[in-house]
Formats: structure tokens, C-alpha cells, sequence
């Protein structure tokens, strides 16, 4: 990246020179593709910034708020921000009117930047928030409810951009599930070049040196879609398309026209991807199923993934017969999940890392025998294990400045030598591989002190053939002679088709027969003692993570 690489706006100009004609950024919709060169993109931004600059007259360091589901457009949005000095907040659109105004009230944005989907919200949050001045719809024109598009601001393209320090913060990210006051990470240029620069070295070693093709489907508020998936991705010449569905249907179907090659995911839809799969090899005739299972029985053995995607074509077929793999992070992959795919040829490549290290600090690119790492720290890292709780420590670039407006809070994580506290409990192997085994704040303390980490015993029930969702964490009895010490509780949401074929009696007892079952795989104490089972889907973030918390409330009564 060369000497220039300290200034993301030269980033941002070498790169739109060097690929000018080639798609950057592209999307389905109903009139078909809309696809944005670089030199596209690199013009929509100019033109925006230009407009921010001269006409809104922003002054460096005022925050805009982006409320929009991803599309080539954000990425226009997020640059011409940072070209016109300003800091980008991307908000989340699955939260609420009630939440939304609790994060706006701590950012202040005096600019929103809106799809057509969410006007209505964002002129009710204006009436709340004071500091919101000017709001833009950031779609082609068409009903615009007379807010101005982007695409109608005049054609300057030539507007001086404003260069910031490295220290100052280039984006401040919500983190999901808040409770209380919201917490927004501040997010430095510096931390930006270091994962830049970190990622580079990774993704070396997993893409081959062409042009890659990648499936987008992560929100663009999530910091793991905007450091890699978009920003190091485009510093690469990647083309990047969106998609507005999660329907492992319509996934497949642009992957196919479009001849995708990589993406980047959340373990929860490997594992939706898994059962589409498994669902439709049950529909097909005996011998397709025949052959499958000797092909995957005998894949096992087969090292060359080129050999292993013969031998199941069909399959990589309706892929498009490009995928080569993905990197998965943002919760635990399932072992047993990331395995069926690497099996079939796709390579999983599963990382680590939170908001608050910008936020990928590692990927496990070498051992790929051992699906439960998450790979050593990506070069700028250094990691320790806290000898007395277990808990990973991080230090690098790429630690977050801290919480916006929570000086003490973020005493709390950072410490006076500079440390981070994850609050993950982990252990890092002699060759520097970390494995992450469970979360400080979910640990479930028994009445003879013995602590249970309820992600490993979520991992031991998942396998079974009958569980669509679950979630363990410890619930205080409140009677008798344990009163107010915890016992371990599994709440489970069943596979539907269960319900097509017996009685709800029945798929309980099904249930927890298989519980008990896999349960001996666990010493005695960490097996669940109250097991509840639920119709309805478990309450999620946006990254589809089930809130412990919620789910506990929801039993709990």
C-alpha cells in the first residue's frame, strides 16, 4: 500500500484510479442489477462531500447517522463522510423508535443520511433529536416525501477534502443488545489502517492474487461487514454484491449469476445453509442419496478441495460453481457445521474479534484441520490469558479509543497498561492458536462453586438431530434447602417438521430423551437439571446471536 497508506482519502483515490472501470459495489433490484464502478462510487462520494462541504457547510469532526439497509449507495455515503471530515454513525434498522433516540441523543448528528425504507422513521426521530439539521434520502429520486435525493445535488466534484488526525474518530458503533445507557465505540483512523494493513497479510494467505467475486449479507452497521467485507475488500479490487434477502434461495440464485466466490457470514446462517442443503438431498430419489453418502464418506480422506468439488459438483453447482469459502465470525461456529462444508469442498475459515478491536483479531488461515480455533492474533495483536479468571487480554492499534461520552466504562475494559478485557474466557495454545471457550458474564456459578460455562454445553446439545435453538444459563431456585443458588436450565426450540409428524407431548419427550442422551457426554455437573422446551423462535440481535438475557427473562417468571 506504500507511503501514502497512513491517509485513508489516498486509499480511497489510488484505489478508485487503479480499478476505475471495474463494479465495486453492486445490487438485485426489481427493475435488475444496479452496478457501481469504482470510478462510480468514487463520483457519487465526491459529489456528496462536495455538497456536505459547500451547501451543509459541516464542520470537521460533526457526526452523520446512516439509517439504511446495505446497498451500494451506503458505501458512497460512509467515504463522502469522511472526505467532508465528518464521523460516521451506522445505525442498526432492526432497532426501535425508543432505541434509536437513545443512541442519536448520545452521537448528536447534526446530518442524517436515510434509504427510502426508513423516511417516515427518520423525520419522526428529527422531531426528538434537536441536533439532526438535514436529511437526505440516499436512493434515486422517485417519492421522496420532499426530502432531496444525493442524486440530486449539483455535479462539483472538485471540493477540497478535509484530512484528519489518525487519534481522531472515524466512526463510533452501537454494539448490539444495549441495555441502559447505549455504548458507542469510537473508532480511530489508526485502528482502521492497522486492521487495513493486519487484514492484507490474512487474506493473502486465503485469496488467491485475482479478482474476487463476494456475496455481501451482513448489515452494514456491523463492524466485521464494514472493516472487511466492505473497506478491506474494496482495498483489494473485490467486486461486492448485496443481497435483500436471507432466503438461502435467493442467496443461491446470485450466486449463481453472479459466479460468486467468497463471503463473509455468521455461523447461524452456515448452519441455515446446511439444513437447505440437507432438506433438499431428503426430497431427491434413493440413489442421489446413495451416491451423496458415498461421496461424502469418501471425501473425508480426499486433502484437494479442487478433487473433493468434483466428486460433489451437484452441490458446488448450485453454488455457481465459483464458492470457495467464507470467513465466519460473531458467535462460535459449530465444529460439526464448519466440518459438512469443508468436507464438501468449501473452506471455513472462522475468526475472532469484537467492536472494540475494530474488531477482527484473529482468523484461523493455517490449521485447518482444527475447526475450533480461531487462529493466531492478526499480526498488530499481542494476547494474553489473565492467570487468575481465564479471560483473553488484548493490546494493538487496533483497540477502540474507548465509549463515547463513558470515560469510566471504558476505564472498566481498558486498563492503565493498556490491556484490553474481552470478557472472553479463553485459552492460546504453544503455537499461538487462542480458543475461545466461553463468556465471564454468562458463567454459571453451582452451590458447590463449580463454575459451568454454558456455551460448552450448548455445543455438546446442539448436535442433536431435533434441536433448532438453544440456550443454557443458570437460574436461581427459589425454594427448598438450594434456595437462591443456580441451576443449570436449557431452553430449546425444536426442529418444526417434529410438529408435522407427532403431538407436542411427544416432541418433548423426543427432546429431552436426546438431551439426556448427549448430556452424558458432560461430567455429571454440567448437565442440564431443567430443560424447557418453546414453540416459538428465541429472541436475537441482528447478527442472529440468541440474547441470553431476554431468553432468561422469558422463563423466568
Amino acid at each position: 500500500m506504500g507511503s501514502r497508506s497512513h491517509n485513508i482519502l489516498s486509499i480511497l483515490e489510488d484505489r478508485t484510479n487503479e480499478f476505475s472501470d471495474r463494479i465495486a459495489l453492486g445490487i438485485r433490484t426489481p427493475l435488475g442489477w444496479k452496478e457501481f464502478s469504482y470510478k462510480g462510487i468514487g463520483l457519487l462520494s465526491r459529489k456528496l462531500a462536495s455538497h456536505l462541504i459547500l451547501d451543509v457547510q459541516v464542520k470537521k469532526g460533526e457526526r452523520v447517522a446512516i439509517l439504511s439497509e446495505s446497498k451500494p449507495e451506503y458505501g458512497a455515503c460512509v467515504f463522502a463522510s469522511i472526505m467532508a471530515g465528518m464521523t460516521v454513525v451506522p445505525l442498526d434498522i432492526k432497532l426501535t423508535k425508543y432505541e434509536l433516540t437513545s443512541i442519536l441523543s448520545d452521537c448528536e448528528p447534526t446530518v442524517m443520511l436515510v434509504s427510502q425504507s426508513f423516511v417516515q422513521l427518520a423525520l419522526e426521530l428529527q422531531k426528538e433529536i434537536t441536533s439532526i439539521k438535514n436529511i437526505f434520502v440516499i436512493d434515486e429520486p422517485s417519492y421522496n416525501l420532499g426530502l432531496t435525493s444525493i442524486y440530486e445535488f449539483p455535479n462539483i466534484y472538485e471540493c477540497k477534502w478535509r484530512h484528519r488526525s489518525s487519534k481522531s474518530t472515524a466512526l463510533i458503533i452501537y454494539t448490539s443488545g444495549t441495555t441502559g445507557a447505549p455504548k458507542g465505540v469510537e473508532i480511530s483512523f489508526a485502528n482502521m489502517f492497522a486492521q487495513l494493513s493486519d487484514l492484507e497479510i490474512a487474506l493473502h494467505q486465503i485469496l488467491p492474487n485475482r479478482h474476487v467475486t463476494v456475496l455481501s449479507i451482513l448489515p452494514m452497521n456491523h463492524l466485521f461487514e464494514m472493516t472487511v467485507g466492505f473497506s478491506t475488500f474494496l482495498n483489494f479490487g473485490f467486486t461486492v454484491y448485496y443481497t435483500q434477502s436471507l432466503k438461502p434461495k435467493d442467496i443461491l440464485g446470485i450466486m449463481v449469476e453472479k459466479k460468486v466466490d467468497f463471503m463473509i457470514v455468521v455461523p447461524a446462517f452456515l448452519k441455515l445453509l446446511k439444513t437447505a442443503i440437507e432438506a433438499e438431498l431428503n426430497n431427491s430419489p434413493k440413489f442421489v442419496k446413495t451416491c451423496f453418502k458415498i461421496m461424502y464418506t469418501a471425501a473425508k480422506f480426499i486433502p484437494s478441495y479442487t478433487i473433493k468439488k468434483l466428486m460433489l459438483k451437484k452441490i458446488h453447482d448450485k453454488f455457481g460453481g465459483h464458492f470457495m469459502g467464507c470467513i465466519s465470525g460473531g458467535a462460535p461456529l459449530d465444529v460439526a457445521v464448519g466440518r459438512f462444508f469443508e468436507r464438501i469442498g468449501i473452506e471455513v475459515y472462522q475468526g475472532y474479534g469484537l467492536s472494540e478491536t475494530s474488531p477482527v483479531v484473529s482468523v484461523n488461515t493455517n490449521r485447518r484441520k482444527d475447526l475450533a480455533s480461531v487462529g493466531q492474533p492478526l499480526k498488530s495483536f499481542d494476547a494474553k490469558i489473565d492467570e487468575n479468571t481465564g479471560e483473553l487480554l488484548l493490546k494493538g492499534p487496533s483497540v477502540m479509543k474507548g465509549y463515547h461520552n463513558q470515560p469510566e466504562l471504558t476505564a472498566e475494559v481498558i486498563d492503565k497498561d493498556g490491556w484490553l478485557h474481552t470478557g472472553d474466557i479463553a485459552k492460546i495454545c504453544n503455537n499461538g492458536h487462542i480458543y475461545i471457550t466461553g463468556r465471564i458474564k454468562n458463567m454459571i456459578v453451582l452451590s458447590g462453586g463449580k463454575k459451568v460455562f454454558p456455551e460448552e454445553v450448548e455445543s455438546t446439545l446442539e448436535k442433536s438431530e431435533y434441536i433448532a435453538e438453544i440456550c443454557v444459563f443458570g437460574m436461581s431456585r427459589k425454594f427448598g434447602s438450594k434456595d437462591g443458588t443456580e441451576e443449570i436450565t436449557a431452553v430449546i426450540v425444536p426442529k418444526e417438521y417434529l410438529y408435522d409428524k407427532y403431538d407436542d407431548d411427544t416432541v418433548d419427550k423426543l427432546v429431552k430423551e436426546d438431551v439426556k442422551l448427549l448430556s452424558q457426554q458432560l461430567t455429571q455437573y454440567k448437565r442440564p437439571t431443567n430443560i424447557i422446551i418453546k414453540k416459538e423462535p428465541l429472541p436475537k440481535t441482528t447478527t442472529r446471536k440468541i440474547k441470553r438475557k431476554e431468553v432468561k427473562q422469558l422463563v423466568d417468571v
